[in-house]
C-alpha cells in the first residue's frame, strides 16, 4: 500500500499480516507448532520409555560399575556393606537384645541376614530415586528424554546388585542347614514383585525430591523407623504375642515385611508359613501393582516440570 504525502513523496506502508489478531496458541496451531518439552500422553510416553530401555539398562549397568570404583574392594562392597549390617544387627538383637526368641540359631541367622539384604533392596531404590532428578539436573536440561527412564534405572541397578548379592545369601541360608528345593522356585516372583515396588516407590520419591531436594536429607530417618516396625531384626508375630491380633496383622502386611517374609519362606527351612499373614500373595501382588501403577502416573504428571526452576 503507498499513501501521496503533502510535498509529493511516496510513502510506503507495510501490508498487514495475516497473522494480526491471532493469539500465541492460534499462531502455534497454524503453523504446527508445540511446547518444548510437553508431557506427552501416557500411552505415548509409554511408547517412548520402551524405546529408551537400552539405555535404561546401559545407565544403570555404569551406574552399578562406577558406584565403588575408588574403592580397593570394589564391587565386594555389594555384598560386604549388608553382611556387615548384619553382623551388627546380630550382635545387638540376637545376642544382647534376644529378639530371636521363637527361633533356633540356626533359624535366626538366615532370618536376619536375609531381612537385612532384601530391606536394603528397598531402601537403596527408595535413596536412589529421591536424587535421580535433582542429582542429573545436567543430564536433564541437556538432553530430551522420558525423565522416569532416570529412577527405573536406579531401581533397575538396585535389582542387579541385589542378584549379586543373593549369592552370599544363599552360601549364608545352606551354611545353616536350608538346602535349595522347590520353594527356592518362588524367589524369582518375590524378586518381581519387590522391584515393581520399589521402582513405584522410586517413582514417587523422585518426583517429590525434585521439587524438594532436602527431602534426600530427611529420607534415612523415614527409612530407619520404617526398617525397625518391619520385622528386619526380629518375627513380628513371635516378639508381639499375646498383643492384639490386629496390631501384629497391620505390621505385618507392611509391604517391606511382606517381601521379606515372603523371600524368609522360600529360603529358610525353619521359617513356616504361620509367619505369614493370611492371603500373602494376594497382599505383595496389591501392593506391587498400586505403587508401580500409582507412581508411575504420578511421576509422569509433572513430566513437563523436571529441569525447570
Amino acid at each position: 500500500m503507498s499513501d501521496t504525502t503533502q510535498d509529493g513523496a511516496v510513502a510506503v506502508s507495510d501490508r498487514p499480516s495475516p497473522d494480526d489478531g491471532l493469539s500465541a496458541a492460534e499462531l502455534a496451531g497454524k503453523y504446527g507448532l508445540a511446547v518444548s518439552g510437553a508431557r506427552p500422553g501416557l500411552v505415548e510416553y509409554v511408547r517412548q520409555l520402551w524405546g529408551r530401555r537400552h539405555f535404561i539398562l546401559a545407565f544403570s549397568q555404569a551406574k552399578l560399575t562406577a558406584q565403588y570404583s575408588q574403592a580397593k574392594l570394589g564391587q565386594l562392597w555389594q555384598v560386604a556393606t549388608p553382611l556387615l549390617n548384619a553382623a551388627v544387627y546380630y550382635f545387638i538383637f540376637g545376642l544382647i537384645l534376644k529378639a530371636s526368641r521363637g527361633m533356633s540359631h540356626d533359624t535366626y541367622i538366615p532370618f536376619l541376614v536375609t531381612g537385612v539384604f532384601v530391606f536394603t533392596f528397598t531402601q537403596n531404590s527408595i535413596m536412589a530415586g529421591v536424587r535421580a532428578i535433582s542429582g542429573n539436573l545436567g543430564l536433564v536440561r541437556a538432553l530430551h528424554f522420558p525423565r522416569a527412564s532416570l529412577p527405573i534405572s536406579f531401581a533397575l541397578q538396585q535389582l542387579q546388585q541385589l542378584l549379586f548379592s543373593m549369592l552370599v545369601l544363599f552360601v549364608v541360608v545352606i551354611a545353616f542347614g536350608s538346602y535349595p528345593g522347590l520353594s527356592w522356585l518362588l524367589i524369582v516372583p518375590v524378586l518381581a514383585l519387590q522391584f515393581l515396588f520399589n521402582t513405584g516407590l522410586s517413582l514417587i520419591v523422585a518426583r517429590l525430591g525434585a521439587k524438594t531436594p532436602d527431602l534426600a536429607q530427611l529420607m534415612p530417618f523415614i527409612l530407619r523407623t520404617w526398617m525397625y516396625s518391619s520385622g528386619v531384626m526380629f518375627s513380628i508375630s513371635n516378639l508381639l504375642a499375646g498383643r492384639p491380633e490386629w496390631v501384629i496383622r497391620a505390621l505385618q502386611v507392611n509391604p517391606a515385611a511382606i517381601y521379606m517374609d515372603l523371600m524368609r519362606y522360600a529360603l529358610i527351612d525353619g521359617y513356616g508359613a504361620s509367619h505369614l499373614p493370611p492371603h500373602v500373595w494376594a497382599i505383595a501382588v496389591f501392593w506391587a501393582v498400586l505403587l508401580a501403577g500409582g507412581g508411575f502416573v504420578y511421576f509422569w504428571k509433572a513430566e513437563e516440570r523436571y529441569g525447570r526452576g
